[in-house]
Parts: C-alpha cells; structure tokens; sequence
C-alpha cells in the first residue's frame, strides 16, 4: 500500500443520502422564475468541496458550500504523495490561493495550520503469511526524495477545517447542518430544497459530497455493480499507543530499511489484504499521539462475518500475523470502529448540464498507493478554469468540460488495473516485487511533468502551459503521456490475470514483468526499478541528476522534455533543485 489510507475509505456523504427527482432542462424543463443567488452550490464542504470553492471565489464566482455535517470531523485519506503536493501547488499559484501552500511542507503545515500532522517520508511494504514471522527480506521502501518534496501524513480533521476557513475567507458562502432532499434542473440554472424547506438557486451544481452523492442519486447515474475488476472492504479507526514497528521487529543489518518504518506510511501486505499504519507523532513538531490504522479485504476471500463488530474482526485478523499484532500491543482506539461493504462504486457519467460530480462523488477504488486527494486535485484543476469560463461566457455545455469526465473516468480506471494487480500479487512475493516496481517507476516522471509546467508558469504566468499538460494520450494514468510506460502496465495487468486465473504461475508471471522492465525505455537504471537486489529505493541528489541527466538523452520524446526542462531548472543560477516553492500564506 503505498499508498496508505490516504484514500478516503467510503467517503462521508456530507449532503446527505436523498434527492428527490425532478424534470430537467433535458427532459423539457422551462426556465425559472427565481433569480440565482450564487454562481455555483458545492454540495460538501470536504477537502474537495472547500479547496474548489476558494479556487472558484477567488476567481470572481458567487459560491455556496453546503453540508450537512459541520467542521471540524473525522476522515481518514491521510496521506500524501508527491503528485498530490504537485497539483497543490499548481492550485495554489494559478489560481493565486498561497494559502494552500501551507499544506505542501511537513514543517509548515505543523507551524501554520496546527501541530497534529506527520511525516510522509516513505512507502513501506512488508509481506506477511498467516502464523509466520515475516521475512525482513520481503519489504519494499520508496523513499520520498527530499529534493522532490515533504510530505504529511494529514490529520484530516484539522487540514480540512483549515481549507474550508480559506474558502470562507475568499468570499464563500456556507450552509452547515443544511442536508439537500430535492434537486431540480431547468435551462438557466438548478434549484436545490433542503430538508428544512429552504431553497438555494444556482447557475452550476457540483456535487463533491462522497459516496452518498444526492446528485448520483437523483440522475440515477451509479452503475451497479461498479464496473472495476478490484473488490475490497474495509475496517479503520485512530488509535493511540500503536507502536513503532521498528520497535517490534528485529532484522539483521543488512536487512533494515534506510529510513524507520515509523517515518512513513506502513503497508503490512497479506495474501488479498493490507494493513495501514498512518502515524502523527512522527515529526518534531507534533503534539499529535494519534495513528490512523485500518485494514483493506478482498471481501470474496474475506467476507464480512455475521454476529461480531468491525474492532472483534480486526483483533481476529492481527492474531493471525504475530509481528503485526506485535505493534498494537496495548493500543486502544479513540473512536469507534468503522466497518464498510464494498468500497468500489463508479458512475456512467460525471458532467453533464449545468452539473458536476467531483472526484469521490464520482467513483472511489482502494486507499493502496494513496490516490484519492491526488486525483481529487488534479480534477479540481481540470473543473475550475472551465467553470469560471462557463460563468463568464453564460455558456455551459456539456462538451466545455468532456476533459473533466474523461479524467475522473480514467483517473479510476488506471488505479483499477494497478491495485487489482497488487491484490493478486499480494500471494506471491516475487510477483508483488515486480507489480512495486511498475507502479514506482512511473511516479517520478510524472510528478516531475508537473513541476516542470509549474516552473514555467512561475517565469512567464502563461497557464496555457498547464492546458499542455492534458493533451495527453493516457488520461488518468500517472504518467500519461508516455506510451512505453502504458505498455508496461498493460504487460503487468496481463500476467497478474494469466496468475489468477492459474494459467501460469507467479515467477512466471513475475518473469514476464520483471523483462519488460528491464527492456523498457520509460524505466531508468539508476533508482534501482530494474535491479531485483534493490528492495529499498532511496534516491539521494545526485541519483536524481543522473536521473535527469538520462531522461535528457532519451529518445522518447515525453522522457527527453522532462529531463531537459528539470536539467536546465537546478543548472539556472540561485534556483531550488526541483520543485521549491514560495512562502505559504498570505
């Protein structure tokens, strides 16, 4: 899990879990009476809801943010990733809102929002088998490169009220404890009524309230069953006293990672399963004795047991695994234990007239390798320079924001094919190396192709730049503009089903991806992605050059521009070596 529950598992549904139906402007609706009072009505006031609604009213537009919950609250997709701080940034700049910049350093975000927050300085893996101690020998440790950025574990109650005073700061309107019971749709606008009879006319609906989407709900756009080939359920709460794991298990010299796993997100693998541990009180400057755990099933392997609670099924499942029942030695949870279904649901259609369905409103898929605010932001940047568009030419047709479906779309699909293939390779160790090994190569290039247009619009404030960034073949895959890399994943994703469905076996399968990364020309020597001996990926400064340095000389044209520019960025005079940022807040 590389990603840890960075992901919000089953997203709260902060607008509340009904809208009543009503004619739209596509079945024959006329226009009505009611003069719009804002711009745009953000249904949840979450980190979706509040980020683009500070983005949108510092643009100019009328916003109200409506919830049904109220600030501060729980939610767990705690941790960061070097795409997500990357798309931070690009908010924060283009759209000219410094104050998200306080959540893109570790030492920030602890000086300027509160002093609860940890440090994100790895992705830890350790395979486990049920009785057994684990082999120190099967771990996995990518190391955040410091040069690329610091990253938080985000105690989300804080960072997400702290976003949401930012929007109300920028001029947003906001209804707290306001659940909406009906949406209509008509040509000039949507009319929402809440529970309590109160009624807000918009010219724009973006719904960004999670699983429990009111908009979902009244166009009947959930597809059931969700369409994606991965299954998980899960179980996760915040505890206090869970241990180190570094104090937990000994492993000779030779085997122990380069950085504590208590310094980083920790993935305890197992065969259709993984354990997170999400600490807070990993960085100097946290007051914040709190650990976000949980764990993820495959609930065809692991179906949800009848006559017991989420925290009985969770002491059942560590009993299992002695180094990680190890680490919650007298730990003991804070609140109560969360349980969930299926955490996968997606839906046929996320834009359409006059509406949105943002981010997890629109789809969820698994809290492994950490995706959810990434794509959340990146969605964000993609919805808000259209809609403040939409607003000023009075035009909002559908195809103005086909880009936003077709990201949301393929943001979901891409991580379907990775975490399922992960899920699969959980029971093999040597298969999981190599699945590890195609998600960690990728991540560097494509969060570099992000700095390097942040970096640009910095020297000229052409945003056009950032439109570059979409003319991409792969949308929604991490690296998307690449296509050695999409054919990589595409080999993986095929050798893991040949696996499941016992046609070959795992070093078979480990084989057939091990060689294609060794042949790959998206995949570098130095970091260690093709050395199978280099379990532990710790790039230091002058790796990342020589890194640069290849991707200059590539012959693929997408590699060959993220080198060069990166290159030409730390050999400018006086200028941060990658993706330094300006001083937060305003």
């Amino acid at each position: 899990m590389t990603a840890q529950p960075t992901e919000p598992v089953r997203p709260t549904a902060s607008t509340g879990p009904t809208a009543s139906t009503g004619p739209t402007s596509s079945t024959g609706s006329t226009a009505s009476a009611q003069k719009p009072s804002h711009d745009v009505l953000i249904l949840g006031s979450g980190i979706a809801g509040s980020t683009l609604g500070a983005v949108l009213a510092r643009g100019g537009a009328k916003v109200l943010i409506a919830d049904a919950g109220t600030h501060p609250r729980f939610a767990v997709g705690e941790s960061m990733i070097p795409q997500l701080i990357a798309w931070l940034q690009v908010l924060a700049e283009r759209f000219d809102v410094p104050e998200f910049q306080a959540l893109t350093d570790v030492t920030t975000i602890n000086q300027t929002v509160s002093n609860t927050f940890g440090r994100k300085q790895h992705f830890g893996f350790m395979l486990h088998r049920p009785g057994q101690e684990p082999d120190p020998d099967e771990a996995h440790q990518f190391v955040i490169p410091d040069a690329l950025t610091s990253a938080s574990h985000l105690f989300r109650q804080d960072s997400d009220a702290y976003l949401h005073r930012v929007a109300v700061g920028y001029g947003c309107d906001t209804r707290q404890q306001w659940r909406a019971e009906k949406i209509d749709f008509d040509d000039d606008g949507v009319t929402v009524t809440g529970a309590d009879g109160q009624v807000v006319r918009a010219r724009y609906l973006v719904d960004a309230s999670g699983f429990r989407s009111p908009l979902a709900d009244r166009l009947g756009l959930r597809e059931e069953p969700a369409r994606f080939k991965h299954h998980s359920r899960s179980l996760f709460t915040h505890m206090i006293g869970v241990r180190p794991f570094d104090d937990v298990l000994e492993v000779p010299e030779q085997s122990r990672p380069p950085v504590p796993w208590h310094n980083g997100t920790m993935h305890h693998l197992f065969d259709r399963g993984w354990f997170w541990i999400i600490p807070f009180d990993n960085h100097e400057l946290s007051r914040n004795p709190l650990c976000s755990v949980g764990v993820t099933l495959d609930p065809r392997t692991y179906p949800k047991p009848e006559g017991i609670g989420a925290e009985e099924e969770f002491a059942q499942l560590l009993r299992q695994f002695p180094a990680v029942e190890r680490q919650f030695e007298g730990a003991r949870k804070v609140r109560e234990w969360v349980s969930t279904g299926r955490l996968q649901y997606s839906s046929g259609q996320t834009v359409g007239p006059r509406w949105c369905l943002m981010s997890h409103a629109a789809g969820f898929l698994d809290p492994l390798y950490s995706r959810g605010m990434s794509n959340t932001f990146e969605i964000i940047h993609a919805l808000a320079p259209r809609l403040l568009g939409a607003l000023a030419d009075d035009d909002f047709a559908e195809e103005r924001f086909r880009h936003v479906e077709e990201l949301e779309q393929g943001l979901l699909d891409y991580n379907d094919t990775l975490v399922n293939c992960s899920f699969i390779a959980f029971s093999h160790f040597r298969l999981w190396d190599a699945v590890f090994r195609v998600w960690g190569s990728g991540s560097t290039p494509g969060t570099l192709r992000i700095n390097n247009a942040l970096r640009k619009f910095r020297g000229d404030g052409d945003a056009s730049v950032f439109d570059a960034l979409e003319k991409a073949p792969h949308t929604g895959l991490w690296w998307p503009d690449n296509d050695e890399f999409k054919a990589l994943l595409a080999v993986t994703a095929e050798a893991c089903a040949q696996y499941e469905a016992k046609l070959i076996d795992g070093d078979t399968a480990a084989d057939l991806i091990l060689e294609q990364i060794r042949e790959s020309g998206a995949v570098h020597d130095g970091f260690g992605w093709k050395d199978v001996k280099q379990r532990f990926i710790h790039p230091d400064q002058d790796q990342i050059a020589d890194f640069l340095k290849w991707a200059a000389a590539s012959p693929v044209p997408e590699l060959n521009t993220v080198g060069r520019e990166s290159l030409a960025a730390l050999r400018a005079a006086g200028a941060p070596p990658l993706s330094a940022s300006p001083e937060p807040g305003r």
